[in-house]
């Protein structure tokens, strides 16, 4: 996957760092996700920009299914993919969301993960999930609640913000709301569209461990070492103060995300 910063692209091409930066918040919102979407055992899966693979290894283990396909641009995510122990028979390869190289009605359920804002068109994204499913079958998605502060990382780009400085977002980002997620479900033409908010929170050992590990998601570390040291010292003791801790002193950084779901009309 890549975004926008002006010309440059920002990209997630590092899986060991994606892991630790995302894919383990991503996780969070899938399991309570797939138990929202609740679909049996042995269904065909298809997931749309499924990066280092952490939403595809929680699919597998926690619905079992028949057969996966898991495509991203990014083939050194992709690589970080396939070496997971937990994905078992699932098939990763290089695909654009746009144009998925299956053919029409191949899958019971098709899933974006922290991809929908992504997409250069996210109806067109949506369009080709629908193609390849059945009449019937399952389109969904969930997204970071980016208008709503629902970032893991939002305590700093809240004091970036404050410090005027712009940190680079999804190049759709508007599409993360759930009015937004609705509106372009239904415009899909799928039936029976839900959505819902889902709230997750972990846990770090000190302040030090939550900021490393935000500077491993595409963007932050780039925009804070662009700043004058002292604004960057600034920046750290302002988020620090931000945070809030448990009894044993860690650090506690909650996170929202929409999801989204819509039938394939029969």
């Amino acid at each position: 996957m890549t975004m926008s910063k002006g010309e440059q692209p920002i990209r997630f091409d590092d899986g060991a760092a994606y892991e630790r930066g995302m894919g383990i918040w991503s996780q969070l919102v899938a399991n309570e996700f797939l138990d929202w979407l609740a679909l049996p055992h042995g269904k065909r899966w298809i997931d749309v920009g499924c990066g280092n693979g952490a939403f595809t290894e929680s699919l597998i283990s926690r619905c079992m299914p028949h057969e996966t396909q898991a495509i991203d641009q990014s083939e050194d995510q992709l690589d970080f993919a396939r070496k997971r122990k937990a994905v078992g028979s699932a098939v990763f390869q290089q695909a654009d969301a746009m144009a998925l190289p299956f053919d029409d009605d191949r899958f019971d359920a098709a899933v974006m993960a922290l991809v929908i804002f992504f997409v250069p068109n996210p109806a067109g994204g949506v369009a080709e999930m629908t193609r390849v499913v059945r009449p019937g079958g399952l389109v969904a998605a969930y997204a970071w609640d980016i208008a709503g502060g629902g970032l893991p990382f939002e305590p700093i780009r809240s004091e970036l913000a404050r410090m005027g400085v712009k940190l680079p977002m999804p190049p759709q980002a508007e599409v993360s709301g759930l009015k937004a997620l609705q509106r372009v479900w239904a415009a899909s033409g799928l039936e029976s569209v839900e959505t819902r908010v889902i709230s997750v929170q972990r846990i770090f050992g000190n302040f030090d461990e939550f900021w490393s590990t935000s500077m491993l998601i595409g963007g932050l570390a780039e925009t804070v070492a662009a700043m004058a040291s002292s604004r960057a010292e600034l920046l750290r003791w302002r988020v620090r103060t931000l945070m809030r801790t448990n009894e044993v002193g860690q650090i506690v950084c909650d996170a929202k995300a929409n999801t989204v779901r819509g039938l394939v009309p029969m």
